[in-house]
């Protein structure tokens, strides 16, 4: 498709689109061609393509504390012990359960709508 055709449709402007789109194609999740007939396609099948993966190539690191992160990891500059940090600790479980959840949800979890179960999708606790 073309970003064009992409912005319209989901009517969100074109240069902020454009800015997504390069680093989607900078992390191999999506390829783009020049030209007549040219546009954005994914790399890979909708199924294959982790949604935290997507999450990362676009945002980053999904760590709420960098000393959980998985790819960007920064000890705490005011931190004496990670080993004893309660905010730590306190964060990590759920970090952890983020982590997994979006590593197996795929772009085709999405596609189908929302009674569509994700494969082990944790179940969720109402609180």
């Amino acid at each position: 498709m073309q970003a064009a055709s992409i912005a319209a449709a989901e009517s969100i402007p074109h240069k902020f689109l454009e800015a997504i789109l390069i680093q989607l194609r900078h992390k191999g999740i999506i390829r783009s061609k020049v030209g007549k007939g040219g546009g954005h396609s994914l790399a890979q099948e909708p199924d294959k393509i982790d949604v935290l993966g997507v999450i990362r190539a676009i945002d980053g690191p999904v760590a709420p504390l960098a000393c959980l992160s998985h790819t960007a990891y920064q000890r705490c500059a005011d931190c004496s012990s990670e080993s004893t940090c309660g905010v730590r600790r306190m964060l990590a479980e759920a970090h952890e359960l983020q982590v997994k959840h979006l590593s197996i949800m795929t772009l085709a979890d999405g596609l189908g709508g929302l009674e569509t179960p994700v494969r082990s999708r944790p179940s969720r606790a109402r609180h």
